[in-house]
C-alpha cells in the first residue's frame, strides 16, 4: 500500500493520551493514561483517525546508543485487516532510519507474522504471567532500594540507557523499588493490575524469593513478563500459583548497537503495559 493511500497517518500529541488508552483498553492491555504520557511526552506517536475518531497508533520511543523502541501499536477491532498498522510501523522505522536509530518492538504470535516480511529479526523470548491475588496483604513490604540501583543493573543486562523511562515509572504514586540478596525490581500500578519488572538476580533462587517478598505484600492481581531461557524462575513461577497468559517475541530491526552482560529475569513489560 502506498503512503498516501487511505487515510493519513499524523503525529498525536499530548490532548490524544484519553483516544491512546481507550485503544488499548480495547485491547486488554495493561497500559495507564501515564503510559500513553510518556510515549507521547518523550517520544514520537503517529495515528490514524477516520473522522474525529482515533482508530490506529504506533509510537517510537528513542534511547541510547542509537536505539529506540515501537510500541503501542493498536488498531480498533473494526478497522484492522486494512494495513493500517502496517503503514503506522512503516512511519516508526522511516523515522528511525532517517535518525540512525536500530528499532525494537515486542510481538504477539500474530505480530511475528506481520513484522518478520518487514525485516525484523526474533532476538528474546518472553512469557507473560498473572498472579491472581486475595484482597489482604500478609507481610510487610520488602526492603526498598534506590531508582540509581535499578538503572545501573538495567544498564548493564540491556546495555542501554532507560534512566528517563526507569525513572519515570518509578516517580509515579504507588511504585516502589525492592531489592533482597542480590535481586532488584520495580513494581508499578497497571491498568487492571500492578506489574512486576524489570526484574533482574543473580540466580533463579533470588529471583523467586523477591517474587515471593512482592507477593506477599500486595493485594491485588499482579503481572509478569519473564524471560522464557529463565526456566528455573519459570517453573517456579508456575509451581507457586502463576499461569502463563500469552508469549511475546522480542523482535529488532536493524544491527545490533549493545549487548548486556547478563539476562534479566523479568523485563518492564511487552509495549510496557
Amino acid at each position: 500500500m502506498a503512503a498516501t493511500d487511505g487515510p493519513a497517518v499524523i503525529k498525536l500529541g499530548p490532548e490524544d493520551a484519553m483516544a491512546g488508552l481507550v485503544l488499548s483498553t480495547e485491547a486488554h492491555w495493561n497500559q495507564t493514561e501515564e503510559d500513553w504520557r510518556i510515549f507521547l511526552r518523550d517520544g514520537i506517536v503517529f495515528g490514524i483517525r477516520i473522522g474525529v475518531l482515533l482508530v490506529a497508533t504506533a509510537a517510537l520511543l528513542p534511547y541510547s546508543g542509537n536505539n529506540a523502541w515501537i510500541s503501542m501499536v493498536l488498531v480498533t477491532s473494526s478497522h484492522r485487516r486494512r494495513g493500517l498498522a502496517t503503514r503506522l510501523v512503516d512511519a516508526c522505522l522511516e523515522t528511525a532510519r532517517k535518525n540512525g536509530l536500530t528499532s525494537w518492538l515486542d510481538a504477539t504470535p500474530d505480530g511475528v507474522a506481520v513484522y518478520g516480511p518487514l525485516g525484523f529479526t526474533p532476538t528474546l523470548q518472553l512469557r507473560r504471567l498473572k498472579l491472581a491475588k486475595s484482597a489482604r496483604a500478609e507481610a510487610p513490604p520488602s526492603s526498598s532500594a534506590s531508582i540509581d540501583a535499578l538503572r545501573a543493573r538495567d544498564r548493564r543486562a540491556t546495555g542501554l540507557d532507560r534512566t528517563a523511562l526507569l525513572s519515570a515509572f518509578a516517580q509515579r504514586s504507588g511504585s516502589r523499588i525492592v531489592s533482597a540478596n542480590g535481586a532488584i525490581a520495580l513494581v508499578r500500578d497497571g491498568r487492571t493490575a500492578r506489574h512486576v519488572g524489570p526484574l533482574f538476580a543473580d540466580n533463579a533462587a533470588a529471583a523467586l524469593a523477591l517474587i515471593d517478598a512482592i507477593v506477599r505484600s500486595e493485594t491485588g492481581p499482579l503481572l509478569l513478563d519473564a524471560v522464557a531461557p529463565q526456566e528455573a524462575f519459570l517453573e517456579g513461577l508456575t509451581a507457586s500459583g502463576w499461569t502463563i497468559e500469552r508469549p511475546f517475541q522480542r523482535m529488532r530491526f536493524g544491527p545490533a548497537t549493545s549487548a548486556g552482560e547478563e539476562l534479566p529475569f523479568a523485563v518492564a513489560g511487552p509495549e510496557f503495559g
